[in-house]
């Protein structure tokens, strides 16, 4: 979920390059998922259902369904979309780039641009939807499965189809690492956010900090915490 004129509902979208059908269609999902976190942050997620929600973004409840074919989907369904990032900047990059490099330049250009997928993002909706997911167990549970489940196998799939080596413990181990050092940087980008700092004022630490976690990753612990004698 993005928050440039039409992301807040999916990938970046060029409205005005769309026909005038699908801008309408791209217009009602918008207001469905907005009107959808405004009632689920005022009342709470189990306390709103989705005929009032269709009622409240003037469409019927079978249109919702149409666009979000569950009540979960309200608020996951956007954000889900960027699941396959990471495996996408694998799939992407230049000859030459490790899938290290690969990760990090995909993941500093999100916080440049403030992209919620990068947490670091302070527009009200997207802070609400957050604190949503933090605040209701079924989507909270839904966050952690979709991303053990779509984000590790999509990673781990490219890392092994790019491997000449083809070695399934190495992408495993490759997704898991790769991945924990994004979860790391989004959980951190998140509190400071709710904790309300400002996105552009936070981003210079921000990134140095991403290129520091990044840089742990690519040369290894060592002997980082070693027990003294």
């Amino acid at each position: 979920m993005a928050m440039r004129p039409a992301q807040d509902f999916g990938p970046d979208v060029d409205l005005d390059a769309l026909p005038l059908r699908e801008r309408k269609k791209f217009q009602t999902g918008m207001r469905i998922f907005r009107t959808a976190v405004a009632l689920f942050t005022e009342r709470g997620f189990d306390q709103v259902s989705v005929a009032e929600i269709a009622a409240a973004a003037e469409v019927s409840k079978m249109t919702v369904f149409n666009y979000f074919p569950t009540k979960e989907d309200l608020v996951m369904g956007p954000m889900e979309q960027h699941l396959d990032e990471p495996a996408q900047a694998v799939r992407d990059r230049a000859p030459g780039t490790s899938a290290v490099t690969a990760l990090r330049e995909q993941f500093l250009a999100a916080l440049e641009r403030f992209d919620p997928a990068a947490g670091l993002n302070d527009d009200r909706i997207v802070l609400d939807v957050v604190r949503l997911i933090h605040r209701t167990p079924a989507l909270t549970a839904r966050a952690t499965h979709g991303f053990d489940r779509l984000a590790h196998a999509a990673l781990s799939a490219e890392l092994l189809a790019q491997d000449p080596a083809h070695d399934e413990l190495t992408a495993r181990v490759a997704t898991a690492q790769l991945l924990a050092v994004r979860v790391a940087l989004i959980a951190a980008n998140h509190r400071r956010m709710l904790a309300g700092e400002r996105a552009a004022d936070a981003l210079p630490a921000v990134l140095e900090e991403a290129r520091r976690a990044f840089a742990l990753l690519e040369h290894g612990l060592g002997d980082y915490c070693t027990r003294a004698a």
